[in-house]
């Protein structure tokens, strides 16, 4: 009868990666990236990422005496391949954390199946804001911080009239929402917008269309490799005489290294991190990334440190919980940790789930990187603390846009 209750006790700790059993040998842990496809341009710097960051932990001691197991998938760039690997790392595979999910169509793909799962979930990229879910943390930085420093920067500069490019799915539409707004609160005027599906490569209508509405901005919220087509095309209708580009984007996918200097030229854009900023925890990082993939690798992206920081907060939290067993991993989470990154030191906050980052605004220049213009420490995920908080509320299971 002993033995018999010790069973159902073990059977019935809450989260994964809780019970004696799964305390035996590595720790697997999940990863789904698109590492080929249109959408690789991202998945590419992001799986580089992620290998680069288990070494890293594993090379360190590992995690509670253990090693890290990467069980990696490549998605293919399709939603459906999302879903079923999501699947597949939370049930077949027992993976106690899973990263992953580039576009937020992806992470909404994989979002309900890991809360279903009670498999901790991170998701490190950029994107429109406010999830607010118990179960998922948000690495990347958010229209609050990114849009909102980036667009009166334009209006400033540039002009008050804005021409919105964005992909046609949930991030282009709901960013589109968050550029009227700080547009608005900085006194410009967005005058037309276009959501341009992601595997649409040609341009000329647009193109028509800017030259008749003779905007001072346009602000690019395009995404995929199929997208890249529109500043070669915006460079040849020789549009940058009169207009001049700004985006959250562009970047994240090296698209300023696949464009020729003529093709990139003084597009203005807003991360925490790039590959010129001048911190001992970059350049370090930098040499790492180097000393693995190569010195010709073309530009470390904002995605890649995003990702680096995900897996080494969710490393700390394990460290400071003395588990992985999910619950006890969010109370760690949720404390306030912070890591120093390559971005410099980045925190946490707990309640919403996201980290505040600093903000930079760089111009493209003629070495395919980026000329820092302007720097913003420690700005706050302010939307996300305002609507969001897990702590009083853990239940909160949504996502809120402008529009909510």
């Amino acid at each position: 009868m002993i033995a018999l209750a010790a069973l159902v006790v073990a059977g019935c700790s809450g989260g994964s990666g809780g019970t004696a059993a799964k305390d035996q040998g590595d720790i697997v842990v999940g990863s789904v990236l698109d590492q080929t496809g249109p959408l690789n341009i991202y998945g590419k710097a992001m799986t580089d990422a992620t290998n680069l960051a288990i070494k890293d932990i594993n090379d360190s001691g590992g995690l509670l005496g253990r090693k890290l197991k990467l069980v990696s998938y490549d998605a293919q760039s399709a939603n459906d391949k999302y879903t079923q690997y999501a699947n597949q790392l939370a049930v077949q595979d027992h993976a106690v954390v899973i990263m992953g999910g580039i576009t937020s169509a992806s992470r909404e793909a994989i979002r309900p199946i890991m809360d279903r799962n009670r498999v901790l979930y991170f998701y490190n990229e950029q994107y429109e804001g406010g999830v607010c879910d118990k179960n998922v943390f948000n690495t990347g930085v958010v229209p609050s911080q990114q849009l909102a420093t980036l667009i009166p920067w334009a209006i400033k500069n540039l002009g008050p009239k804005l021409y919105v490019l964005a992909a046609d799915y949930n991030y282009g539409h709901i960013s589109a929402d968050w550029v009227k707004k700080y547009a608005g609160q900085s006194g410009g005027q967005v005058i037309g917008t276009d959501f341009i599906p992601l595997d649409v490569s040609e341009f000329g209508s647009t193109i028509n269309k800017l030259q008749g509405a003779r905007p001072d901005a346009v602000v690019s919220l395009l995404v995929g490799g199929n997208h890249i087509a529109f500043y070669r095309q915006f460079a040849s209708a020789g549009l940058g005489t009169s207009m001049k580009i700004v985006s959250p984007t562009l970047g994240l996918g090296n698209e300023q290294v696949v464009l020729s200097p003529r093709e990139s030229k003084d597009i203005v854009v807003a991360y925490p991190y790039f590959q010129e900023l001048d911190n001992p925890e970059n350049q370090q990082f930098v040499q790492r990334w180097h000393a693995a993939y190569g010195d010709d690798y073309p530009y470390v992206t904002d995605s890649a440190a995003t990702v680096w920081e995900g897996w080494h907060l969710w490393a700390e939290a394990v460290k400071k919980a003395g588990t992985t067993q999910r619950d006890k991993v969010i109370e760690a989470l949720e404390s306030g940790l912070t890591f120093a990154g390559p971005e410099g030191t980045v925190k946490l906050d707990g309640p919403s789930h996201h980290l505040v980052h600093a903000v930079h605004l760089a111009r493209t220049n003629d070495q395919k990187g980026f000329t820092i213009i302007g720097s913003q420490e420690a700005v706050p995920p302010s939307y996300e603390q305002s609507t969001c908080d897990l702590i009083k509320n853990p239940n909160t299971n949504q996502q809120f846009t402008p529009a909510a």
